[in-house]
């Protein structure tokens, strides 16, 4: 092999442009963005807030299946209290700002959900 230095140089050179978007952004992460704490209208929230941020996508999938193939309409939480199962009567009735408590982490994660493909949006209200 007699170009074995410039090969060398050449995979030297590649690597340091292929590495080179990484190496800017070490350190650099974004913050997750906080949803607006919203006072519920009931004396608390469906489950905790943790559980919700961990699983509220599949419980509305969930919800979606009972009502829809069961009939089934009511969710008993944790605590022992009963909630209509519904996307824009039980959880958009208390976080009703759809901008700043769903579409902030929605947007920053880069998921689209379908919600609103049958749902009526709600209408902004702080």
């Amino acid at each position: 092999m007699y170009d074995t230095g410039k090969i060398l140089i050449g995979v030297a050179i590649f690597l340091i442009i292929a590495i080179f978007p990484f190496l800017l952004g070490v350190g650099n992460s974004n913050q997750a963005p906080q949803p607006v704490v919203l006072k519920a209208k009931g004396e608390q929230c469906i489950e905790s807030a943790a559980y919700m941020r961990a699983n509220h996508m599949q419980m509305l999938d969930q919800w979606r299946d009972d009502v829809v193939r069961d009939n089934d309409r009511t969710y008993t939480s944790t605590s022992g209290i009963s909630f209509t199962k519904s996307l824009s009567n039980t959880c958009m009735d208390c976080h009703s700002n759809k901008t700043e408590f769903c579409d902030s982490c929605h947007e920053y994660s880069s998921v689209r959900p379908y919600c609103w493909e049958c749902h009526v949006e709600p209408k902004e209200t702080n």
